[in-house]
């Protein structure tokens, strides 16, 4: 495959640019081992993770002082990190937030409980960019497993493409991590990361909505209050 996009260079860290389909955890295919051979690096560290069919920025430490101060970061919630989906039909809510524990219920697919002992916490807004097909910017304040389709699952708008979580095919799973926004050692980063797959994200239509978006931390991103469910 081609090089992958750095979006980002420190010499702590690097912000990359993940593609489609490329897996974090494979030993000789994972996104570790194809950025340590093109970046002619020793040792590079997953910060967090993102799902097979995710594309986006993707956060990595080159060292280990730096993988452990970027982790608690991600920990405490210190990093904002927003994205993209677009799914078909009407969700139940246009904006909100849903908020309740997940749990692993079979094949690798995780529901959302009414339960909030430990919640998955998602925060987004939804638009209307062509008939049919509706685009949503998401921030989780968490880093559950699956959490944003699940999320947007639950207020019944599964993901284009996400054939675990809803029925629409699609040439790819339409998730992608947009921005990321986070100080450290008193210098503030904020990353973007142009979409560079998906037929429905590059037409016109998606491109149009997507150029409102470019600094999504200042949207009126609601308060986290109430009990389980959309609030």
């Amino acid at each position: 495959m081609s090089d992958i996009p750095v979006l980002f260079s420190h010499p702590d860290f690097y912000i990359v640019a993940k593609p489609v389909g490329v897996t974090m955890h494979d030993a000789q295919h994972g996104i570790v081992t194809l950025l340590r051979n093109q970046l002619q690096e020793s040792a590079l560290y997953l910060c967090h993770r993102l799902d097979d069919g995710t594309s986006g920025c993707l956060l990595l430490a080159r060292n280990q002082r730096a993988a452990a101060a970027l982790s608690e970061l991600f920990a405490t919630q210190q990093i904002q990190k927003f994205y993209i989906a677009l799914a078909q039909g009407k969700p139940k809510k246009k904006q909100g937030t849903v908020k309740g524990d997940m749990i692993n219920r079979r094949r690798g697919q995780h529901i959302l409980t009414k339960t909030c002992d430990n919640p998955a916490i998602t925060q987004f807004f939804s638009h209307s960019i062509a008939p049919g097909l509706r685009g949503y910017i998401v921030r989780p304040l968490t880093g559950k497993t699956h959490q944003i389709r699940v999320a947007l699952k639950s207020v019944g708008a599964p993901i284009l493409g996400d054939t675990l979580y809803g029925k629409d095919s699609a040439d790819r799973l339409y998730l992608h991590a947009l921005r990321i926004c986070f100080t450290y050692q008193g210098a503030t980063y904020s990353v973007s990361c142009p979409v560079s797959a998906g037929q429905a994200f590059l037409s016109q239509a998606g491109q149009q909505w997507l150029r409102t978006l470019s600094e999504p931390e200042y949207l009126p991103w609601p308060n986290v209050k109430g009990k389980a469910g959309v609030n």
